[in-house]
């Protein structure tokens, strides 16, 4: 593939993949994280899996004022929200949102395993949007929010250099979404959190005008109303005396009215590259497409060192699914386990993770079975110099004391 194809490829997933979306609340703390991430297949071959952006958050960017301004920054695209708390009360904060760039809603068709480049397309969007933050607890240890939000997008499609001739895009098209959400707790936008725990349930409608068929001779369609609706159970927790953590977390989802667009994409092991990250070892990126699912997954790292350098980890994700039409595959569940090695530098601000997966269900031209590997690098500019096991074993009780500390902020 030529470089330039190779430099694009990398720019869609660069912008497709940041959690653009991941804006539960308006974001209390001062980040500057910059995310990369790698996967690379060892069977067959699929979409480039790649991300990389920086996330800047700034509370009170304007000194004395309540404003807070979110950027999330990709090589083509740029995600923004100014955040004005206490805008609607003492308990409601408003925020409103601009997103746009290249590349960012491009499509890749993967049937059975296959990756389809004939079929796929590139999407160019651009969005703006309201949202209304709303804290029902205050002074509870554990926040409950209610989110409300509704964006007005546009997307254009254009042909990649090999989609087949005789395939019709879809029709470039405006749409209105609005979501609605409840949030028990969070976590930080981090590779590996510390510590968070969420429980949370999520309705997202999606009305567009130029729905109608496209693909070969009119075999699929965009659908002019689409639901999904989403929970999500998560706990993770780091274990004081010996820095261990551990990741569990339960999602599952259904949809009405689904398209290809609409749909849930399971696979992959990129953990920040999408708001709720449904990943499946050892499997390409949105290889398993569902209108409904139940997902388990988890993971637990464990310190190799004294100094808390080095750590060594195992996951495993498992998914019942009922695909979305078109797109069967034999079975319904699908799994994949996998296992890391991360290095944390002294002062926490960098972590860099090498890992390996395998797709025990993944459908390949062998049969059933696919390997990959993964490089994750996180850098947290703001990241306090105090050691972390410092921050992490304050006076008696420990275990409230952290929880506390953590959700107060």
């Amino acid at each position: 593939m030529p470089l330039l194809r190779v430099t694009l490829a990398v720019f869609v997933l660069f912008c497709a993949s940041a959690p653009w979306t991941a804006r539960a609340q308006i974001d209390p703390d001062k980040r500057t994280l910059i995310q990369l991430g790698y996967n690379q297949p060892l069977e067959g071959r699929g979409p480039i899996a790649a991300y990389g952006y920086g996330y800047l958050n700034r509370p009170n960017f304007l000194e004395h004022t309540n404003l807070t301004l979110r950027l999330a920054i990709a090589p083509t695209y740029l995600d923004s929200e100014l955040g004005i708390a206490h805008a609607l009360g003492p308990h409601t904060d408003l925020a409103i949102g601009a997103a746009g760039g290249g590349f960012a809603a491009s499509y890749s068709e993967i049937r059975g395993g296959h990756y389809y480049r004939e079929e796929s397309f590139t999407g160019h969007p651009a969005e703006v949007s309201g949202s209304v933050y709303h804290l029902f607890n205050p002074g509870a240890l554990i926040p409950l929010s209610g989110i409300f939000r509704v964006s007005f997008n546009y997307t254009g499609y254009v042909r990649d250099h090999d989609t087949a001739p005789n395939f019709l895009l879809p029709d470039s098209r405006t749409e209105m979404r609005v979501r609605t959400g409840l949030r028990w707790g969070g976590k930080e936008p981090y590779l590996t959190p510390a510590l968070g725990m969420e429980l949370s349930a999520w309705h997202e409608m999606q009305l567009r005008n130029n729905s109608g068929p496209y693909g070969y001779g009119g075999d699929r369609a965009v659908q002019e109303l689409s639901h999904w609706f989403l929970g999500r159970a998560l706990l993770a927790y780091t274990l004081t005396n010996s820095q261990d953590n551990f990741q569990v977390s339960i999602t599952a989802g259904t949809t009405a009215q689904a398209d290809r667009f609409s749909a849930f994409h399971l696979g992959g092991v990129l953990p920040v590259a999408a708001e709720f990250p449904l990943m499946l070892p050892g499997y390409y990126p949105g290889e398993v497409t569902a209108r409904s699912f139940v997902h388990f997954g988890g993971m637990y790292s464990f310190a190799l060192d004294r100094e808390s350098h080095w750590f060594v980890s195992a996951m495993a994700a498992t998914a019942a699914v009922d695909y979305h039409r078109g797109l069967e595959q034999p079975g319904r569940w699908h799994s994949g386990v996998g296992g890391g090695l991360t290095y944390v530098s002294p002062s926490r601000s960098m972590q860099v993770t090498l890992g390996y997966a395998y797709g025990v269900n993944a459908i390949r031209d062998t049969g059933e079975g696919a390997h990959s590997v993964t490089v994750l690098m996180q850098f947290d500019l703001e990241r306090n110099l105090k050691s972390w096991r410092e921050a992490f074993t304050p006076s008696l009780p420990t275990h409230l004391r952290s929880f506390e500390e953590f959700f107060r902020r």
